[in-house]
């Protein structure tokens, strides 16, 4: 893609891929701006979410990001913390991750989702509180809440099937 344009989707948001009843909601910290440009989530190359997710069990194929609103039928859904695009979620401040939490809480109460699945330790320890891989203690919303590694290719201490693995205890705690 060139750079003008990815230049030009710093800010953008990305609409969510929500519906009532879900079986999970997967928690993107912001879109990257690659993602801002084309509307999709998870867009750019080297991002490890989709094959993650097929890997797991959770699709029978690997979606591409195009596809994202196939993942309904499926009982998935996507969203994010905060909404505009950056270059990198360390552009956003612990204000802006704190006040998309309370912004998620509310999608949440709205959607009822079975899991919340939050892409990223760090950034919902900043949104939230402590945390670590896995399950958490509380709920968001009344939501059971599990946070699962960032698939950012910028994440470099998972691999895909290291991610892929992760996914799959989520799937097997459903």
């Amino acid at each position: 893609m060139p750079r003008p344009d990815l230049a030009a989707a710093y800010g953008r948001t990305i609409p969510d891929v929500l519906r009532p009843g879900l079986r999970v909601v997967f928690c993107g910290i912001n879109p990257g701006l690659w993602s801002a440009a084309t509307g999709h989530h998870f867009a750019r190359p080297g991002n490890r979410f989709w094959p993650a997710l097929h890997r797991s069990g959770f699709t029978p194929r690997q979606f591409a990001p195009s596809e994202q609103e196939q993942l309904l039928p499926y009982g998935l859904g996507i969203t994010n913390l905060v909404a505009r695009g950056t270059a990198t979620a360390a552009e956003l401040s612990a204000d802006e991750l704190r006040a998309g939490g309370r912004i998620l809480a509310a999608k949440l109460a709205s959607v009822r989702p079975g899991w919340l699945a939050v892409l990223g330790v760090t950034a919902f320890r900043q949104a939230f509180g402590p945390a670590t891989v896995g399950p958490q203690a509380d709920p968001i919303a009344g939501i059971p809440v599990w946070v699962l590694p960032n698939p950012s290719g910028l994440n470099a201490h998972y691999t895909v099937d290291s991610l892929a693995a992760a996914f799959a205890e989520l799937r097997a705690a459903l």
